[in-house]
């Protein structure tokens, strides 16, 4: 039974008197259900962080961890990192919201111009379900049409919530609107745009997932749009400023007419933009959206000094190298200790996931707690999937695949046990929801 012999276990007594706490003050504990407490083994992951640099976070007990998650995505450089902090203090002494428009709001929207392929016209947004909201109501108003095609994740807004099982407060009939099919499955795509005929106002999609486009998958769909008189739009808020500066867009040469951008573009300040085709983009003029701090300074001061900083800098390719690193590394390290049907390491090296499977091949989240609940033990802060940063270094790399060998070791023996709940020390992990209807 040596492989489950693990570090001492860290205190967490701020942490778990601030979460009792919020369960008197605060539904689901967080304001974020990915950050919450259900998506950590409670009792050995923290709730609660204090503070991060370049590419570690302290935790509310003084606890540090090397942080894959980057704040759900958007810390593209690392935390604290000079280049937005001190665009931020600038901004900071000359206004934080005006009473007009900011010029900055004119100068980030050429930026972006120029570094992707589909912003002919450009509107701020503070979050991705802004965005994707916005776009499809663009979508909507441009074709005249109601029904949405939607495949991948958009946000909490209505449209896309109402396809999901956490659908509660939303109206029913919204779900007759909107129809989800799989990535790479032109044929599912085709079925609907059939069965909708001159009903559907856009496709929206993320460009890309876990697994890469097949058989020109991108451009099919693009082609589809083309031919129905439909918007395609690309849902761009993860792949943005980390799969190249451009987004998945540049990286596929596959342009849509609408794009939606946010995280990476601020290094952790809240922004977001729709993007497009100056023809459909000028449909906002006669659609309402209207943020009152779509053109707050600070945000668009730090998505100016990011956006700066990356064309200068390799920050994409170092991140690149990076994951590739972690990627294979582990990956061989996995199949060095015969576990690799239980966790291996897929997508691309920018963001991957784990992949976790029990003794029969399926799904597993007891393994993936298991798998958590080791390598948080050993300094790692991971919920799944890895962000890399900018500030990611190759000791970090070295010391998290060390870290994974040990949780490896402890994970093959409870996949291949009777019972691998046993090896737990808090409830396991939970979906935050289930897609319905594909």
């Amino acid at each position: 039974m040596t492989a489950r012999v693990s570090p001492v276990a860290h205190a967490l007594n701020q942490s778990t008197a601030l979460l009792r706490q919020a369960q008197e003050l605060i539904p689901c504990q967080t304001q974020c259900l990915s950050k919450g407490p259900t998506q950590f083994v409670q009792g050995v992951a923290p709730a609660f962080l204090s503070h991060g640099k370049g590419s570690h976070v302290w935790d509310v007990d003084g606890n540090e961890y090397i942080d894959y998650m980057s704040g759900l995505g958007p810390i593209i450089l690392g935390y604290n990192h000079p280049v937005t902090n001190e665009a931020i203090r600038r901004q900071l002494e000359k206004a934080t919201t005006l009473s007009l428009n900011s010029p900055l709001e004119v100068e980030v929207a050429e930026l972006l111009r120029e570094v992707i392929p589909s912003a002919e016209m450009v509107r701020f947004g503070k979050n991705g379900s802004d965005a994707t909201s916005a776009a499809v109501r663009i979508a909507r108003a441009y074709t005249g049409r109601e029904h949405i095609a939607q495949s991948g994740y958009h946000g909490w807004q209505d449209w896309y919530v109402v396809t999901t099982s956490r659908n509660r407060g939303i109206p029913a009939a919204l779900r007759d609107l909107v129809h989800p099919f799989e990535y790479n499955d032109l044929d599912g795509l085709e079925r609907i745009l059939r069965q909708y005929k001159n009903q559907l106002a856009a496709v929206i999609m993320e460009p890309v997932l876990v697994e890469a486009p097949r058989d020109d998958f991108l451009r099919k769909v693009k082609e589809c749009c083309e031919r129905e008189g439909i918007l395609l739009i690309y849902d761009e808020v993860i792949t943005g400023f980390r799969w190249s500066l451009g987004g998945a867009q540049e990286y596929f040469g596959v342009t849509p007419d609408i794009a939606c951008f946010g995280k990476s573009m601020t290094n952790g300040m809240p922004l977001s933009a729709v993007v497009g085709r100056k023809e459909v983009m000028k449909t906002c003029e006669d659609v309402f959206f209207s943020l009152t701090y779509g053109g707050e300074c600070l945000s668009l001061a730090a998505a100016q000094a990011t956006v700066t900083f990356m064309r200068q800098k390799p920050v994409i390719e170092q991140i690149w190298n990076q994951g590739r690193k972690l990627q294979d590394g582990f990956n061989a390290l996995a199949e060095r200790k015969d576990a690799i049907q239980y966790v291996s390491c897929i997508g691309y090296p920018v963001r991957t996931v784990m992949r976790f499977l029990d003794r029969s091949g399926r799904y597993s989240l007891i393994i993936k707690s298991l798998f958590q609940q080791e390598v948080i033990k050993r300094g790692i802060l991971f919920a799944g999937y890895h962000n890399l940063s900018f500030s990611h270094t190759g000791t970090d790399i070295e010391k998290t695949l060390e870290a994974y060998g040990e949780a490896l070791d402890v994970v093959k023996e409870a996949a291949e046990s009777d019972n691998p709940l046993e090896y737990l020390q808090g409830p396991p992990v939970q979906n935050v929801f289930r897609p319905i209807g594909v």
